[in-house]
């Protein structure tokens, strides 16, 4: 490593009976992987039946898994995450034509809690798929991207990366950069071409580790023979001859509905599908379907390339028409509607308290969590009918994006008590749905009156090219059907300042930066342009929340008095809260206590702060408080304005007027609002109900009256 840490591959010793497997190691952490491919594909399988599997061990730093049933269970969000990077980065690799079962298991085994798993996931995958017999177009790495006071850093520590602008994922072989994805904080373009160029510079060196250890493995010599694919090459050429022009064609009408554009694609394979006996349809079936997928992205690339023009019109830069909501659910603490041509989130903004915080309790990272985003796709948003069965891998993945783009641009945690969720339901889906959610996402934060840093909007770029002419052409806002027929998924999200959040997907070979450049220039302008739209709909963060919306005052009392306003099992605490109605969260920070009272009536917090403060807080000058008569002489009265702390209401200050009796006044028990005058040098507090009275219009200085 540039930084002088050894990254060592081992195989041979662990998971022998698996097709491949590799144990990566990097100081104290160590991560297993293995990989197993079934020797033959299923019946018309026609794509990569690839998994990828990514479980932390608890005991890998030893500790108990949380929970009743104290073992590793499901995979959490952040163990889903890593194994879709690693997925992403390695599904290119494979032959097109493999189509047999593939599943990549990869185990923490070991945690310094030091090094981030997510640097040596990739590597220890695609170690373990090089020395094994299954066909594969690698090694590839991947390798974490940070920077510090202008220096980019590989596989930077946990605590490291936390000083850095920019947290980024690489995955790359030795000649190309297939995938990036990560989070910053408002950089340039240039500056994150530099974040890869450093990354893949890195990368080459663990490539060459690899193929040096795959030379060794006799089994990795020769790759195995497979045959998933039975063709008839005279149905491809009469699909070809038939079909070409006609799919051109229909492509250029520009029908920008999805649902007409695919209608009218499928009228002409339908049209020749028609031709055929009923026996050679049930034969034929197949093939066909896969030769005219061939022969429509063919022809949209053609266009798209020659013609410069777009499935649906437009031009390579335009974006889709936008309009946007915000308050369209009234009963929410904030909401917001993005529709980008046929693509639509509903976003809904709830503000909590400190008892709404996510709990962070994994086997590297523990905490809490105060901003979480969901994003949700049901099956209707395009059109189709699947069972309801929870979040998949793929909302995890874009909800994660989303959050990401969004929570650098959220006020500090001391201008921000809450605790925030936003959650994206997609209605609608042709392209880029996470974007859209970023741009709702924005949306609904400022309906709701959190005082963001700046707006964010996100962008979906595609990219397609011809490796023979050399020619290119860098697509905005791309539709779903440009992504699945295209060579790049590039979604950018940033402010007017800089890149907030990106995420790309390559999927051809020789991508080179120049035109990475031209393509995240071309992203700037269309996010800029999107922000411009939601910008006409709603520009700044309400002045206030709405009526609903809780509301928290924060208070800091030394660590001593936590207990005292927690009361004997919790009976002060409880008191307050049922006699106010408000939630109270107090948490141990360092020497202090941090109080969080939460309630929609203002009179209820105000009542919460003073108890806590006459309990906890410091006498300060220019303060009034509500005390008790403790005492009275003949020069005055003692009064408790907090436990155990009283103060002299000097007989003078009891009233504008003469007094020549304290106990006509007052007696022991009586409440008296005083306001604190003075404290002397030895502690004493001075006090006066006489400043808070209105003063006489005849009073005289010096005069007394009777």
């Amino acid at each position: 490593m540039p930084d002088g840490k050894t990254i060592t591959i081992e195989t041979g010793r662990l998971a022998k009976q698996a097709d491949g497997s590799a144990v990566v190691r990097m100081g104290d952490t160590m991560i297993l992987a293995t990989v197993v491919s079934k020797p033959e594909a299923g019946e018309n399988v026609d794509f990569l039946p690839l998994s990828v599997d990514y479980q932390e061990k608890y005991a890998a730093s030893g500790r108990f898994p949380g929970g009743f049933f104290k073992r590793e269970a499901r995979a959490s969000e952040h163990e889903i995450i890593i194994a879709r990077l690693v997925d992403r980065a390695i599904r290119p690799l494979f032959p097109d034509d493999y189509h047999a079962e593939i599943q990549v298991n990869l185990l923490l085994l070991s945690s310094n809690r030091e090094i981030a798993p997510v640097a040596l996931a990739c590597l220890a995958a695609s170690s373990a798929i090089m020395v094994s017999d299954i066909p594969f177009n690698g090694p590839i790495s991947e390798v974490s991207v940070g920077r510090v006071n202008g220096e980019y850093m590989i596989n930077p520590s946990i605590a490291l990366m936390a000083d850095s602008d920019l947290e980024i994922t690489v995955a790359a072989s030795e000649k190309n950069i297939v995938m990036v994805e990560g989070e910053m904080k408002e950089i340039s373009e240039q500056e994150m071409i530099g974040a890869i160029r450093a990354a893949h510079d890195a990368i080459k060196i663990q490539c060459q580790a690899q193929l040096e250890l795959a030379a060794m493995v006799e089994k990795a010599s020769v790759k195995r023979s497979y045959c998933h694919e039975v063709h008839d090459e005279d149905l491809r050429l009469r699909m070809k001859n038939e079909l070409s022009e006609k799919v051109y064609q229909v492509a250029k009408l520009a029908i920008a509905n999805k649902k007409l554009r695919k209608a009218a694609f499928d009228e002409v394979k339908e049209a020749f599908f028609s031709t055929f006996t009923d026996e050679e349809k049930t034969l034929k079936k197949v093939l066909v379907d896969t030769y005219y997928h061939d022969i429509e992205k063919e022809a949209v690339r053609k266009m798209i390339l020659e013609d410069r023009m777009r499935l649906d019109g437009r031009k390579l830069d335009e974006i889709r028409p936008i309009w946007c909501e915000v308050d369209y659910l009234p009963g929410t603490h904030g909401s917001a509607i993005f529709t980008r041509g046929e693509t639509q989130s509903l976003t809904t903004c709830t503000l909590g308290t400190k008892l709404d915080e996510q709990t962070i309790d994994g086997v590297v990272f523990e905490g809490k969590n105060t901003f979480i985003l969901h994003y949700n796709f049901p099956a209707f948003s395009t059109g189709e009918v699947k069972p309801n069965r929870g979040p998949g891998r793929r909302e995890i993945g874009h909800g994660n994006l989303a959050m990401r783009a969004l929570k650098n641009m959220l006020p500090p945690q001391k201008d921000n008590p809450y605790t925030i969720r936003i959650v994206s339901d997609i209605l609608e889906s042709n392209g880029s749905s996470s974007m859209a959610t970023v741009c709702a996402g924005t949306l609904a934060l400022l309906d709701t009156g959190v005082r963001i840093k700046r707006p964010v909007s996100g962008i979906a770029m595609g990219l397609i090219t011809d490796a023979n002419s050399g020619k290119y052409a860098v697509l905005s806002d791309i539709l779903g059907d440009e992504d699945h027929l295209g060579d790049m998924d590039f979604k950018v999200c940033g402010t007017t300042q800089g890149i907030t959040a990106c995420q790309m997907d390559i999927k051809v070979d020789g991508l080179s930066f120049d035109v990475l450049a031209e393509a995240l220039d071309q992203a700037k302008q269309g996010r800029l342009h999107i922000l411009e739209k939601m910008m006409e709909t709603i520009s700044e963060p309400r002045t206030d929340y709405k009526p609903h919306v809780p509301r928290i005052i924060q208070l800091t009392i030394d660590r001593q008095f936590i207990g005292a306003v927690i009361g004997p099992g919790g009976k002060i605490i409880q008191e307050m809260q049922r006699a106010t109605g408000s939630t109270i969260v107090i948490e141990e920070v360092g020497e202090y206590g941090v109080i969080d009272i939460a309630s929609n009536n203002l009179e209820s917090l105000e009542e919460v702060k003073r108890r806590i403060m006459a309990i906890a807080g410091k006498p300060e000058i220019g303060e009034i408080y509500k005390g008790v008569v403790k005492g009275i002489t003949t020069y005055g009265a003692f009064v408790e304005i907090m436990p155990d702390r009283d103060g002299l209401l000097h007989i003078s200050e009891i009233d504008w007027k003469h007094i020549k009796d304290v106990s006509t006044y007052f007696k022991v028990g009586d409440e008296v609002e005083v306001k604190l005058i003075d404290i002397d040098q030895n502690g004493k507090m001075k006090l006066s109900r006489k400043v808070l009275l209105p003063k006489p219009e005849n009073q005289v200085a010096g005069q007394k009256n009777d």
